[in-house]
């Protein structure tokens, strides 16, 4: 691939129409690695909605990109289950006000921290940054929340229930192997500024060695069972099973 083309996907990957639709997926990324590695036959497959993708996704625009925040609805009803919230959403998943108030509280306390504020903005950052890179013989996407050039890092936004299990969640959510793909893609190393939805809590993790690590064996172990059930001749997935020893 050449520069140029190169530059030509990126520009592309920068629209969330291209990134996450056909285009992009013929590029491999961090959100395929838990259905690679439990159930490969599911890749590619459309992800049923969920809230908390939502809350996040709010999160993030509101600090990055707040010029886009109008792309959310937010119905004021009580719960999903009511006759106001049914008929305005539409079958689309919608923001409850409440929800929306939480979230404002939680904007606010990033935004009022100096560190945050700090690791966020500066002179030579840029926000939703898409990358590509062949990485291990396949070729993967990502898109840095930040990507602070003056501190030489990546920084990721999460929200969390519980920011005392935050190690354990890094774990279990693969921001190991996120973090392996990104300092691939974009050079730094990555931190995660992390806000608990409930205390407002907020924390930065860094990322040692073998977090690192670890998440190169999952790539590894990922690409593997790509090539398996998508690269291999003659393989017929009917006949697969999982053998371990307990």
């Amino acid at each position: 691939m050449t520069d140029k083309e190169k530059q030509e996907i990126l520009k592309r990957l920068e629209n969330d129409e291209d990134y996450y639709g056909s285009f992009g997926k013929q590029y491999r990324s961090n959100s395929d690695i838990y259905t690679l590695l439990t159930n490969p036959l599911t890749l590619g497959d459309p992800q049923p909605p969920n809230i908390n993708f939502l809350i996040g996704g709010y999160f993030h625009t509101a600090i990055l990109e707040p010029e886009k925040l109008d792309k959310y609805k937010v119905v004021d009803a009580s719960s999903r289950n009511t006759k106001i919230y049914k008929e305005a959403s539409q079958g689309e998943m919608q923001l409850l006000a409440h929800e929306l108030d939480k979230l404002n509280l939680m904007i606010d306390k990033v935004n009022n921290n100096d560190v945050c504020t700090g690791l966020i903005n500066g002179i030579h950052v840029e926000y939703e940054t898409p990358g590509i890179k062949e990485i291990k013989g396949m070729w993967w996407k990502g898109k840095a929340d930040i990507v602070n050039h003056d501190e030489k890092l990546i920084v990721d936004l999460k929200t969390t229930s519980d920011i005392t299990k935050f190690r354990n969640s890094a774990f279990r959510y693969n921001y190991d192997s996120q973090a392996y793909i990104y300092r691939e893609l974009f050079g730094y190393d990555l931190i995660f500024l992390v806000i608990d939805k409930t205390t407002h809590q907020i924390g930065v993790f860094d990322c040692s060695e073998s977090f690192y690590d670890s998440g190169e064996t999952k790539v590894e172990k990922a690409i593997e069972q790509y090539k398996l059930f998508y690269e291999t001749p003659g393989f017929d997935a009917k006949n697969y099973f999982i053998n371990k020893t307990l």
